[in-house]
């Protein structure tokens, strides 16, 4: 029985090698040159060697067999083993999201739009901060292979309220990095932080065809904005510059008023600042914005509570 297992596992799964980021590799979604080698202080990052195995079409005999052996499915994540994956990257597991506690740990970052440009680096950052990370994406299997085990996928509807409060399960602080998901969803129930990275003074500023262009994404920033002010929950918006392809940590910041529709900005300082928000969580809620300047910041934390209290 043994035996059949092991020529049943090498003939359905593969093994695929995910190579650490290294700053020699060109630079791509994955591979952000600050997230890795940390400008910030000068530390190097290394994201160990992973290895995943991953089905091709169905699930394996071995897969099958590990059910039988261990109970089945419901079982799996008790002996340690993941829950399976079906071909549309969604979890063969039967978990109630109404049946988790409500006095649940929440130390878990989700971000939302996990497999978008912004998305990624900002997962990326959150990695190297050594934070608990959840992710909404639309292929599984990609972010699997991109992120291995240190960001826990999710692919589903947010317009399915069940599938949210399951996305939400531990999740104390929601990092948006596009605009779009806090004004289509519903409750955001036991979420004791929204972070939200906002173009909207960017938007504003489009003029001509560039403005028509952009009007849909305007129309959705406002309402993410308005949203998130309403919801009661503590709240950062970051209005950011125009974001720019380039270098982050190479350059300082300012916070001046209107730097947001004139400025610019790196979009791995987008990211290191998203994540830097997490350190102060207010008591309601505020917004400042921020374009790449001459200002070095080494206390982060201190430099939100002096822009939370220059906006009240």
């Amino acid at each position: 029985m043994v035996l059949v297992c092991a020529s049943s596992l090498s003939s359905t799964l593969s093994l695929t090698k995910f190579v650490p980021f290294t700053s020699q590799i060109p630079t791509t979604p994955f591979g952000s040159s600050f997230l890795f080698n940390n400008r910030y202080n000068n530390v190097p990052v290394v994201v160990p060697l992973l290895f995943v195995c991953h089905a091709k079409k169905k699930i394996g005999f071995f897969d099958q067999i590990l059910d039988y052996i261990e109970g089945g499915p419901k079982l799996r994540k008790w002996y340690g083993a993941p829950d399976l994956i079906e071909k549309d990257g969604t979890s063969t597991s039967n978990a109630d999201a109404d049946d988790y506690p409500e006095d649940e740990v929440r130390d878990a970052v989700l971000v939302t739009d996990g497999d978008s440009e912004m998305g990624q680096m900002v997962i990326l950052s959150l990695i190297v901060n050594k934070s608990r990370v959840k992710a909404l994406v639309k292929d599984k299997r990609v972010a699997l292979e991109s992120f291995g085990s240190y960001v826990e996928s999710m692919v589903g509807d947010t317009s399915d309220n069940r599938f949210v409060r399951k996305a939400l399960r531990g999740v104390r602080t929601i990092i948006c990095p596009n605009e779009g998901f806090i004004s289509s969803v519903g409750s955001l129930q036991g979420v004791k932080h929204v972070i939200l990275l906002s173009q909207l003074s960017v938007y504003s500023g489009k003029l001509g065809i560039q403005s028509m262009m952009k009007s849909n994404a305007k129309k959705l920033a406002e309402q993410d904005e308005s949203v998130v002010k309403t919801s009661g929950i503590p709240y950062t918006i970051i209005r950011t510059g125009e974001l720019q392809d380039t270098p982050g940590g190479q350059q300082g910041f300012t916070f001046d008023k209107g730097c947001a529709g004139s400025g610019s900005i790196s979009k791995e300082d987008a990211a290191f600042i998203c994540v830097k928000a997490l350190e102060f969580v207010p008591q309601t809620g505020f917004t400042f914005e921020v374009a790449n300047g001459e200002n070095k910041i080494s206390e982060w934390k201190e430099c939100l509570v002096t822009l939370m209290e220059k906006s009240s």
